[in-house]
């Protein structure tokens, strides 16, 4: 069995007519759409965009930043340039009325891949089987798709960020004995360092194995079992990107993703969301040296944007899926709004995922 499932979508390619475009074409036919719809239509970008596409968003963020952004829009029509599940987040807490759409739907996402529903609720059954019904609470990251949302949703348990998942485990833990978290094992252990409770055992469902690799007494002697998922944007930095910047560059401050190793969390000098990184960039001092452990596009926008500061990448590291994304695909989508590439979640899964981000909002509080 695989460790990622890749998902197909009902995508349509973007026309040879399209293809062809110019950037300099396709950016004015983007921008004569944006004109003559106003107020009617939304384009989210996010951070890992490229410079070009988050340059022709009207708002920039996070995944689930921009999803509550896309919920409270008044716009009829909402383009959310990143990856797919992104777009399905937004579909789930936007109106009935308004039309999501997705510029390239094969801009998946291997980490929410290593997560289907259909692997996930089998091992929910070991789990239960094992240790009785009742005593598990599911957790999902937003970088899942809405089908496993829903799973989480109708158990009971709760969606979570990057900046807030040490609070939906302590959550989790209060409501039951045990969590079971999914996709990003490395999110997980950095959450669970963050939350201080250093008593808890965790182990790794490794999916590709019969009952996750674990023998019944490992099962019943963990409070905390992490999905064997990861991103590879963030995977790729190691203890040793770290200690080579801090050899060539001594005034730097590293930064980096939770979704990190654990290794390179404990080096680094602060650890936090995009949305994190690009806050702690804009406050920095003039003359500020950053060394960012995150998705390149990322890292050389806040580089021009922020030109009288240092900042550079930990190690260079891309995200392809993102990357998909183009002035050409846009255009194409906004010339056909409501006709291509929409996201539309259908009930149950819909409502059932909704119950899971919504339990999240009320984390926040």
């Amino acid at each position: 069995m695989e460790r990622t499932r890749s998902r197909v979508f009902p995508a349509t390619s973007v026309p040879d007519e399209y293809l062809a475009l110019s950037d300099e074409e396709a950016r004015r036919r983007i921008l004569a759409v944006k004109r003559e719809l106003g107020r009617d239509l939304v384009i989210l970008g996010h951070h890992y965009q490229r410079p070009e596409i988050v340059a022709l968003s009207d708002y920039r963020g996070d995944s689930f930043g921009l999803s509550k952004l896309a919920a409270n829009a008044e716009a009829r029509y909402i383009v959310f340039c990143g990856v797919h599940f992104m777009a399905e987040s937004a579909s789930i807490l936007c109106r009935e009325d308004q039309v999501v759409v997705h510029p390239n739907l094969e801009a998946g996402c291997p980490l929410a891949d290593s997560a289907p529903a259909d692997l996930v609720e089998p091992a929910w059954e070991v789990l239960n089987r094992v240790l009785g019904e009742g005593r598990l609470m599911p957790v999902t990251y937003m970088n899942s798709y809405a089908e496993l949302k829903a799973f989480v949703g109708r158990n009971g348990g709760a969606v979570c960020t990057s900046s807030n998942a040490h609070r939906a485990f302590q959550w989790a833990l209060e409501q039951r004995e045990r969590l079971f978290f999914f996709p990003d094992q490395y999110l997980g252990r950095n959450a669970l360092k963050r939350l201080g409770r250093s008593g808890l055992r965790a182990v790794v469902w490794n999916s590709e194995l019969f009952d996750g690799g674990l023998s019944r007494e490992e099962i019943e002697s963990a409070d905390v079992f992490l999905w064997d998922g990861y991103c590879h944007v963030h995977r790729w930095f190691l203890p040793e990107h770290v200690d080579r910047v801090r050899e060539l560059d001594p005034q730097a401050i590293v930064i980096v993703h939770p979704e990190c190793r654990e290794e390179v969390v404990a080096k680094a000098d602060h650890a936090g969301s995009t949305e994190f990184m690009a806050r702690f960039v804009a406050s920095a001092p003039d003359g500020a040296h950053i060394a960012i452990g995150t998705e390149i596009n990322m890292v050389r926008r806040l580089a021009m944007e922020f030109p009288t500061k240092r900042i550079y990448p930990l190690a260079r590291s891309m995200c392809p899926n993102m990357f998909k994304i183009t002035l050409q695909s846009l255009a194409w989508t906004l010339e056909n709004l409501g006709q291509v590439n929409v996201v539309r979640v259908e009930e149950p899964v819909r409502s059932q995922a909704r119950l899971a981000l919504d339990r999240m909002l009320q984390l926040e509080g």
